[in-house]
């Protein structure tokens, strides 16, 4: 099956968790007859929803990897992306926005713009992705689209569109009003699959009018011919949909529409207003960085003759072999070509091309650019730029956030112990916020991520999957170690063993800086020029594992000014000792400090609970930044050290009766209190047996 560019489109659900996402892609399946039967988030039927495939997401009704589908709607072809709502699996929304062309954000009528749904901006914004709003569950008890409408406007910082007003709110739900075509749309059959247009109801009329008018103010600013047409008396609906997808495209404006997906009502129009406002890979123009010539960019088109481009964006370890997902920009991709891999070079053959539907495969001979598959027997990284070997390019990588929570794990007992680590290298390839490395001190395997429930997922997806028992110990916190003065060094390495001797002098200072940085500032060949990258070698292997507590040195900067060097005795190993031995000479005296990683935490709830939940922020020394209720609802926000966040989700539930959720995510590095950095400054003392590292 051929795919057209000009009618595809590539598009992800994205939204705060418990907002909708996974229900409004089985329906999207359903109304698209990809799917005979539709199924419950939470398995409750007994079968769960299709995107929710992995038994772990069924049991938990959550989604917890991204999923991939697709469909045709209007004749055209949908590739959908459905993913995580959850902030401990970010990295699956990031991956997707990178090369997608267009979203669609979900909020619901009652919650509004929540916590993730900030998160999930900053994202789109990030990678420029134009959205269309679906305000979703209008038919809950205090469902209130046109005040959501609103909060997209005030606290997201878009221009929202209105295109629909609901015909009834809560029990009283029953479709919507088309204000572009102007006409009630009301959803019959036993699962809303009759989609009857009528005239709006008189009760409703005076409202839709004004909202058209509204509607109309906005898009005019988009279009000219729009607004001769306004003032002609002769606007149509495609003048409409015209400058709303000019708009749209260029960012000026967000088309919102209204249903309640789990009642099955306003989904059809929302696949409408995909395929009419949402762009093709035609409309846009990707560029990726020329590797023969750094300051040149390509810029790739959906051309099928034009050299293939391709994005490695997603992995799975199956049992067929690594499966990898790809984002085709431009050229074609058929079964046995070879591929090139732009950041090791190695050469591929592409044995198997598939077109995902969740967990299931179909088999394709042929993908045209613009396109979303996925190939197997291929080796790469997330992230890594296959072309055809006719153009060295390079697509620029995904970003990727740091972990922040760290476990330590180990084998139950000896049976447990190859599937443990068969595992961890499997999850650590496909998730690049899934950390697992090795303590040099300890020996003990230390698994890093975005949160307690990413570790806690992967752990158990190693007891079921791999059959092996694991036993962890508490999380630990990534602390840093900075500078807060600067300190000069003259510092000698001398070393006569009865041969060849070791001779280096260096001289600097070290001083604080906003990231990690080597300066040579040396005059008249004092230190000879083929040692100063022995000198920054010997600096910055002094960097991963700080003086003070163990933990990486960040924000300083060593200049080096001076030195000397001897005939026969100088040597690269001699000045990387001679910086190492001044490293940690003046270390000690540029007053040291600990930082912590700080994480913005964003709890809602009851605003009967506000009190209680301030007050419990700031007990876990955190500092409100800020704080809103609408009568209903609270919003607080704070920025709490990750260390006083452990156990927070139970005495949070404890607190306000379950009614209460949170969300964070890393936001900087600040100073630990005075005592605090004493406390871990002996633990670790006790832990190297006395010997602070100096």
């Amino acid at each position: 099956m051929k795919v057209d560019p000009h009618r595809l489109r590539n598009i992800g659900i994205f939204a705060h968790i418990d907002s909708g996402k996974t229900t409004l892609t089985e329906r999207v399946l359903f109304y698209t007859r990809r799917i005979r039967q539709m199924h419950e988030v939470k398995g409750s039927d007994g079968v769960g929803a299709t995107m929710d495939s992995m038994e772990l997401e069924r049991e938990r009704g959550i989604t917890i990897a991204s999923a991939a589908t697709y469909c045709r709607w209007l004749d055209h072809h949908l590739n959908i992306i459905d993913t995580p709502g959850h902030v401990d699996f970010t990295m699956e929304v990031e991956r997707s926005l990178r090369v997608l062309d267009g979203a669609v954000l979900v909020l619901c009528a009652v919650g509004g713009v929540q916590s993730q749904s900030f998160t999930v901006d900053r994202q789109m914004r990030r990678y420029r992705v134009p959205r269309v709003v679906f305000i979703n569950k209008c038919d809950r008890i205090g469902a209130n689209p046109l005040r959501v409408c609103d909060e997209v406007h005030d606290r997201l910082g878009l221009n929202p569109v209105l295109l629909q007003l609901p015909v009834g709110l809560e029990d009283r739900h029953e479709g919507v009003i088309d204000l572009v075509e102007m006409r009630s749309l009301i959803f019959e059959g036993e699962n809303g699959e009759r989609v009857v247009a009528g005239p709006i109801p008189p009760e409703l009329a005076e409202a839709a009018r004004q909202a058209r008018e509204r509607l109309l103010d906005a898009v005019s600013m988009i279009s000219e011919e729009l607004t001769q047409a306004i003032l002609e008396e002769r606007v149509t609906p495609a003048l409409i949909r015209a400058a709303l997808r000019r708009g749209t495209l260029d960012l000026q404006l967000t088309p919102v529409l209204l249903g309640s997906a789990y009642r099955n009502r306003g989904v059809q129009p929302l696949l409408d207003a995909v395929v009419h406002y949402l762009p093709a890979p035609s409309d846009l123009c990707p560029e990726a960085l020329d590797l023969e010539h750094e300051d040149q960019r390509h810029l790739l088109r959906p051309d099928p003759e034009a050299p293939t481009v391709a994005l490695a964006f997603k992995l799975e370890d199956g049992r067929y072999g690594q499966l990898t997902y790809l984002r085709l920009y431009q050229g074609r991709l058929r079964r046995d070509d070879t591929l090139v891999n732009m950041r090791t070079g190695d050469r591929h053959r592409v044995g198997r091309l598939v077109r995902m539907h969740a967990d299931e495969m179909e088999e394709i001979t042929e993908a045209a650019g613009g396109d979303i598959v996925a190939m197997f027997g291929v080796e790469c990284g997330s992230g890594d730029t296959f072309t055809d070997g006719r153009i060295q390019a390079a697509l620029t990588p995904m970003h990727v956030p740091e972990p922040v929570v760290s476990l330590s794990v180990r084998p139950a007992d000896a049976g447990s112990e190859a599937g443990l680590h068969k595992a961890l290298r499997r999850f650590a390839r496909e998730d690049p916020t899934f950390r697992v490395e090795t303590d040099p001190d300890s020996g003990e395997t230390v698994v890093r991520g975005m949160g307690e429930l990413h570790l806690e997922v992967y752990l158990e997806r190693v007891r079921r999957e791999y059959r092996a028992q694991v036993v962890t110990s508490a999380p630990q916190v990534a602390y840093r170690e900075t500078i807060t003065r600067r300190v000069d060094f003259d510092y000698i390495h001398k070393k006569q063993t009865g041969g060849a001797g070791q001779y280096a002098r260096v001289c600097g200072y070290l001083e604080p800086a906003p990231e990690v940085e080597f300066v040579d500032a040396t005059r008249g060949g004092s230190v000879p020029r083929q040692f100063i990258p022995s000198v920054e070698k010997g600096f910055r292997s002094m960097l991963a594992r700080g003086p003070c507590i163990g933990f990486p040195v960040v924000n300083l900067r060593l200049v080096l000014n001076d030195g000397a060097a001897h005939a026969v005795d100088s040597s690269d190993l001699a000045f990387q000792e001679a910086t190492r031995g001044a490293f940690r000479e003046a270390y000690p005296a540029a007053q040291p400090q600990v930082l912590e990683p700080i994480m913005r935490v964003v709890v809602e709830g009851p605003a009967e609970h506000a009190g209680v939940i301030m007050g419990g922020l700031q007990k876990r020394r955190g500092a409100v930044v800020g704080a809103q209720e609408d009568g209903r609802n609270a919003r607080v926000e704070a920025e709490v050290p990750l260390e006083e966040m452990f156990g927070y989700a139970g005495a949070l539930r404890s607190s306000t009766q379950g009614k209460a959720e949170f969300t964070m995510e890393f936001a900087r590095y600040l100073p630990v209190p005075a005592q605090k950095a004493e406390e871990l400054i002996e633990r670790y003392r006790r832990r190297r047996g006395g010997d602070d590292g100096a």
